[in-house]
């Protein structure tokens, strides 16, 4: 078993880098995707990562149980999270408990018995936010990412979709 954290900036080629990682387990990977198509924009991003992927992948949207996504799908292939931020923000605008669900999710990842690589941003690299929500948000995708990448068995930054590895 494998828990692997693939973090990077915006369009800096770590969703294709997970990709790549899940599907060098056995068996049939499940993309468990925190997104939701509530625009245009984001639906078109959703149908390019689809198209990448193509249809070998079993999918389960998980915009908020993430934890429930990944118990319930224990046992097979490889899972692909993508992506922690997104999550993070479904989770803060639900206003739910973020901080909670992060150690839940730390936990359920140490009960996993089937791979499991995770997504996020690196959103600490940039200039400080101008206004109290975006700080706030920012520290905690930092919390978040360093709780994560304490119970990971491995760690990449990928930077120009060059991943380098970091744990």
């Amino acid at each position: 078993m494998a828990i692997i954290l693939i973090t990077g900036g915006a369009r800096s080629g770590k969703s294709a880098v997970a990709e790549a990682r899940a599907r060098d387990f056995p068996g049939q990977p499940v993309y468990i995707a925190t997104a939701e198509a509530l625009d245009a924009e984001m639906s078109e991003r959703i149908a390019r990562h689809r198209a990448r992927r193509g249809n070998q992948w079993i999918e389960r949207e998980a915009p908020l149980a993430l934890v429930e996504a990944l118990d319930d799908t224990d046992g097979g292939g490889a899972r692909l999270v993508d992506c922690l931020t997104l999550w993070l923000s479904n989770l803060l605008h639900a206003k739910r408990d973020w901080s909670l669900e992060a150690s839940h999710l730390a936990a359920a990842l140490a009960r996993q018995t089937s791979p499991v690589v995770l997504v996020s941003n690196e959103v600490g690299l940039g200039i400080v936010p101008d206004n109290a929500l975006a700080r706030a948000f920012r520290d905690a995708a930092g919390v978040l990412n360093q709780l994560i990448a304490k119970v990971a068995d491995a760690v990449e930054l990928v930077v120009s979709g060059l991943p380098i590895k970091l744990k």
